[in-house]
């Protein structure tokens, strides 16, 4: 019988399609590799400009890539919306070709695992029986403030100054997803989030990138509305770092930036334990000249030693010599990207100063490492609401009558979750929550009990 089902998870395959954004691509590609130490086939697909500005994503997983107009030098700009909306039309095209090509074969796809922002995705394999599965890539909180303002039950834009929703703790209007408060910010986007929900007859699965002991009550609430589609899968953090049993996976395999290794890890190796505080906004946040320099003069004068990520594009906005100042003086380093996983895995790093976007969130608490919340836009702010009011894992900072931190603000943040009183909290409660995030995807967990059910409604939709 276990050969039998051996045989059938081999000849299941799973085709990934996700928005090709690297913080959408880790997570996708992290569950394929789960996927695939379990026997399945797994294919994933995405545009040649991504494949190309990353090392070979070789290994258990394949990877299919496709023209989307960005692959050529020199492609003319586009707004965001344009290029959805030219995306969907050549999504739809890949899919359908991929499909086909495997039809006939002894590993036909049987099961579509799409991105969740990308809905019109299920639309292409229902028609064909094949199973699909919408993957989703913030958390079950955020998921959860956008579904109720997709089905009419909180009106846009949100006006009152507090919000209560099954499941959530009351949400101030600056604890919301940026997007469902300052609705004209990105429209465009907004209706991208909002279309997560929109097509759940067509979608069999609803896979959330979180584990149980992190978000209860609202996976409570949210298995209610869906008893049969809600399975959790996360934190897919690669294995390396948690269970230790996905052979291989020591790294997401997908950089868009160039990580300086080497310079990092030998410099945190001169830290004491503890004692470093690691500044990182992400792929995408872009701080205003004020702000780069007030967070600059935050981080020199706290006292702690800093590692901090100032990408390319943004070290124009540095005070000058600054990152030669506090090189020299061995009070920091800056660095255009870093191989995080590595950074915050590492003993001397004492808190993480995060945008707090969610692949970033989960990878800290994955590590127990408590977090400075500096929430920019979209989910930011929910999950800084999080870290520091229901998980309280961290601080959040306070912005002036001009929305800037101010550098004192910043030294008080660094000092709270370093020595000041709640430190050995904040500590503990990360620390809990590490252990709840190794135990959901090892053997057994609750994360590793989903994605066996997974295969199971894959095996038995595939005989």
């Amino acid at each position: 019988m276990e050969e039998e089902e051996s045989g059938m998870c081999r000849r299941s395959h799973v085709l990934v399609f996700p928005l090709p954004v690297q913080g959408h691509i880790n997570p996708m590609l992290q569950f394929s590799k789960r996927l695939a130490s379990k026997g399945l086939k797994v294919t994933l697909s995405t545009p040649i400009y991504v494949a190309k500005s990353s090392p070979p994503l070789a290994g258990s997983v394949s990877v299919h890539t496709f023209a989307d107009g960005r692959e050529e030098e020199g492609a003319e700009e586009e707004s965001y919306d344009s290029y959805i909306e030219r995306f969907k039309v050549i999504g739809l095209k890949t899919i359908a070709s991929l499909i086909d090509k495997y039809s006939g074969t002894h590993t036909p796809i049987n099961c579509l695992v799409f991105d969740s922002v990308l809905p019109w995705a299920a639309d292409e394999v229902k028609r064909l029986g094949i199973l699909a599965a919408s993957f989703y890539t913030q958390s079950l909180a955020v998921n959860a403030v956008y579904f109720h303002v997709q089905c009419g039950k909180l009106s846009l834009p949100v006006s009152s100054p507090a919000v209560s929703l099954p499941g959530l703790p009351v949400l101030e209007s600056h604890d919301l997803p940026s997007f469902v408060v300052h609705t004209d910010s990105y429209p465009g986007l907004l209706k991208l989030l909002l279309s997560q929900f929109s097509n759940l007859d067509a979608t069999d699965l609803l896979l959330f990138n979180t584990f149980d002991k992190l978000e209860q009550e609202v996976l409570d609430w949210m298995g209610k509305q869906w008893p049969a589609k809600t399975l959790t899968i996360g934190p897919t953090v690669p294995s390396m770092y948690l269970d230790k049993r996905v052979e291989g996976d020591e790294d997401y395999g997908l950089h868009l930036y160039k990580p300086d290794i080497g310079t990092c890890v030998s410099w945190l190796d001169k830290k004491e334990a503890g004692s470093v505080v690691y500044a990182s906004f992400g792929s995408l946040a872009s701080l205003g000249d004020e702000q780069m320099n007030e967070l600059a003069m935050g981080l020199k004068t706290s006292g702690k030693p800093f590692l901090w990520v100032v990408r390319a594009t943004e070290e124009s906005k540095l005070p000058s010599k600054f990152a030669e100042e506090v090189s020299a003086s061995e009070e920091g380093l800056v660095v255009t990207w870093c191989p995080q996983l590595d950074v915050l895995s590492h003993k001397a790093v004492g808190c993480f100063l995060t945008h707090c976007g969610w692949n970033s969130t989960l990878e800290a608490l994955s590590f127990g490492v408590p977090m400075i919340a500096m929430p920019q836009w979209t989910d930011q702010t929910t999950n800084a609401k999080c870290v520091e009011d229901v998980w309280k894992v961290g601080v959040r900072v306070h912005v002036d009558e001009k929305g800037i931190i101010r550098r004192d603000e910043i030294k008080h943040c660094i000092y709270e979750v370093l020595e000041g009183e709640r430190w050995k909290e904040m500590k503990s409660n990360v620390a809990k929550l590490r252990e709840f995030a190794e135990e959901a995807v090892d053997e057994g967990g609750s994360s590793d009990k989903n994605v066996e059910k997974f295969i199971d409604r894959l095996v038995s939709k595939s005989q």
